[in-house]
């Protein structure tokens, strides 16, 4: 029998990407959600809520995966109660798959929140020097990443099975509605700024525009999880997760208005949020996804603006080292303004974007 994975938040840019691959290579693939689209091939839907522990031991009953992806998480108002409510979703999720004893690993999908601290707390205080490495230990705050993990290491020590923590940094992939998604929340903006003859303003801070970073494609990220998963190396790891170039801003936007066919505009020293400049431009996408018709004319479920500042108006640099993943034998590479164009190829195909 092929290996079964169980992936939790099989819609978003991670979950979707890894379905794909899983299924490309003969996996079973349950794809949990609470709301779980259909239209993934090969993909058996399950709809149940995290945080409901009787709604996900009911929607998993009977169910005997092998292998465990946590690819989800639900944004709060403070970190007191990302980390509960987090917790709380892997918690229930190991508890419902534990009396089956099928699990052999769990993965765990984080990000650089892990060095630089929780959105209360972004990029503040005493960090790790870059690049940012796995041996780093912890920062002495309070952040929801520790409390997941923490709930992966108590279920492993109770089941037995092998884990490892995925540590990615900002990722580009397709999926619609994702609290976390600057590929689709800057394609929106350059199809504006070309619509209506809008500067493309660089949103961020002068520190990201000229220091160097990083990104992680989905893609390579899902070829990362499935690595770590079967390969004996890989396992009871944590890991930096990127695309393994790096770039700088002030190069990359140049980039992005070339693909839209418009010019950039010069940077400002001062910063103008992608919440400010798209704060009433709803009825404009509307109007925008009329006239092409376009799938998708609500301006609220494409993009994620607050995400997009908070990656770009850091004021250090940051970029990811993957060592780690090389010595034990991950090899992939790709090739960060090449994410970009598929991923705006793809939206434009699926009549996302004009």
């Amino acid at each position: 029998m092929p290996p079964t994975a169980l992936i939790a938040g099989v819609t978003g840019i991670v979950g979707n990407n890894l379905a794909t691959h899983l299924t490309s290579k003969g996996w079973q693939v349950l794809g949990l959600a609470r709301h779980p689209s259909s239209d993934l091939d090969g993909v058996q839907p399950i709809a149940a809520d995290l945080l409901d522990a009787a709604s996900v031991q009911s929607a998993l009953s009977g169910l005997q995966p092998t292998h465990v992806f946590l690819t989800t998480w639900l944004r709060q108002s403070t970190e007191a109660e990302n980390i509960r409510v987090n917790s709380s979703m892997v918690r229930n999720l190991l508890d419902a798959v534990s009396p089956a004893k099928s699990v052999q690993h769990v993965a765990l999908v984080t990000g650089l929140k892990h060095y630089l601290g929780p959105f209360e707390a972004y990029g503040k205080g005493k960090l790790p020097a870059t690049p940012f490495r796995e041996e780093q230990g912890r920062l002495d705050i309070e952040n929801f990443y520790y409390a997941q993990e923490d709930e992966v290491f108590a279920a492993a020590a109770r089941d037995h099975f092998t884990w490892s923590i995925h540590r990615p940094h900002t990722i580009i992939g397709y999926a619609l509605g994702n609290a976390m998604n600057m590929g689709v929340t800057l394609a929106v903006y350059a199809t504006i700024c070309r619509e209506t003859g809008l500067p493309f303003l660089f949103p961020g801070s002068a520190a990201q525009w000229i220091s160097l970073t990083d990104m992680t494609d989905a893609r390579l990220l899902a070829r990362h999880l499935l690595w770590a998963c079967t390969t004996p190396a890989g396992r009871d790891q944590a890991f930096n997760v990127v695309n393994g170039d790096v770039f700088r801003w002030s190069w990359m936007w140049s980039r992005l208005a070339e693909w839209f066919g418009i010019s950039p505009a010069p940077f400002s020293p001062e910063i103008t949020p992608l919440e400010q400049q798209l704060a009433d431009a709803a009825p404009l996408w509307r109007r925008i996804a009329q006239a092409n018709n376009l799938l998708e004319p609500d301006l609220s479920k494409l993009i994620s603006p607050w995400h997009t500042d908070a990656d770009l108006g850091r004021p250090i640099e940051v970029v990811t080292d993957m060592s780690k993943s090389r010595k034990l034998g991950f090899l992939d590479y790709q090739a960060t303004d090449d994410s970009f164009f598929d991923l705006f190829t793809t939206l434009r195909q699926r009549r996302i974007i004009p």
